[in-house]
């Protein structure tokens, strides 16, 4: 960026500088205390004793230090973005020291019953008790986790899972998709302008949202009551529905931007144009799509034995095929022209807008 840019002036530089420090300094100690959650909850659950079946790596491994050095990219960007004003220090960290000893407990304690799940071969527990309005492909144990996403403890530790999963790198990695929007948007008036985050989870995204754009109309929508009621505590300001991507319960042309989260990659084939056409549905002319989900092989290959391994050890059934799928034309077919993009780690970003 050069001195000419007006965001690069000494003055703007300044007064974010301090919100980068302590952002840096935030994520500092997520990464270290989630890193070491997730590498105690490997000590005690050991699942490289137990290879998954017809299971075989075939991607080279990578370099000597470079998955520590993507892992760092991932702070890096989000901290630029900081400082750039695009959007404010985010603090996801454990805010509660007691209560972050009490989630990791019980993130350790379940990571073994996780395991032993998954060396049982158990994919789908929760199907018998989920009821039967639910999708199938819905009714399954993904990640092997506990109670599938039906469960207040499921949702309860969701954000512990994925952050200890990666290494304190989730919310930086999601945030990608935040940094693109942002600045697409950072000349315009957000006031009164409707953003849905769809599959919301247990809202962490969305709290990121409500921060970065506090006069906007948010919603989240996800198909889970129990997580919709964890995310309800993450994003108060938030309007929350019930409701399937497939079938997306808003008007024609209502929305001005939708984000979605690590969805695609869990979507069965065919119901990913579903998806796709929905959005582009709900989306004013001009209206932006911001996506953040897995890398694909293509996208990093010296990371490829990273991505052979999500899927077998963490039961991502739909994985294989979202890994070859070709993103800009599926969206593309919808109507969603692909304006920008990024990645950082093992998350891609990108962002579309509507004809």
């Amino acid at each position: 960026m050069s001195e000419a840019d007006p965001e690069a002036r000494p003055g703007r530089r300044r007064a974010f500088a301090s919100d980068t420090r302590a952002h840096a300094a935030r994520a500092a100690a997520k990464a270290l205390w989630w890193g070491a959650a997730g590498v105690a909850a490997r000590a005690l659950a050991r699942p490289t004793d137990a290879q998954p079946i017809q299971f075989e790596l075939t991607a080279e491994a990578p370099p000597a230090g470079f998955v520590r050095r993507a892992w760092l990219q991932a702070f890096e960007k989000d901290a630029a973005d900081v400082a750039a004003g695009l959007y404010p220090a985010m603090d996801d960290r454990p805010s509660d020291p007691v209560a972050a000893i009490r989630r990791t407990a019980d993130f350790i304690t379940d990571a073994m019953a996780v395991e032993a799940r998954r060396r049982r071969g158990d994919r789908a527990e929760v199907r018998t008790e989920a009821p039967p309005t639910y999708p199938a492909y819905y009714r399954q144990n993904f990640h092997f986790q506990s109670g599938g996403w039906f469960t207040a403890e499921s949702a309860g530790r969701y954000e512990t899972q994925v952050e200890a999963l990666f290494a304190g790198t989730a919310g930086a990695m999601r945030r990608r998709a935040l940094s693109l929007l942002a600045r697409a948007w950072k000349t315009r008036d957000q006031r009164g302008r409707a953003v849905l985050d769809l599959a919301c989870g247990a809202g962490g995204f969305l709290g990121d949202l409500g921060s970065a754009f506090p006069r906007t109309r948010l919603f989240g929508l996800d198909l889970s009551p129990a997580y919709l009621s964890q995310a309800r505590a993450v994003a108060p300001r938030a309007a929350f529905v019930q409701g399937k991507a497939e079938q997306l319960p808003f008007a024609d042309a209502s929305l001005d931007a939708l984000t979605c989260v690590y969805l695609f990659h869990e979507l069965p084939p065919k119901v990913r144009p579903v998806v796709a056409a929905q959005i582009a549905r709900v989306l004013k002319p001009g209206g932006h799509f911001a996506l953040a989900d897995s890398i694909q092989p293509v996208d990093e290959p010296r990371l490829g034995r990273l991505l052979e391994a999500f899927p077998a050890y963490f039961h991502e059934p739909y994985y294989a095929g979202y890994a070859q799928t070709d993103l800009t034309e599926l969206f593309g077919a919808a109507g969603l022209r692909l304006v920008d993009q990024d990645a950082a780690f093992l998350t891609k970003a990108m962002l579309f807008v509507k004809a």
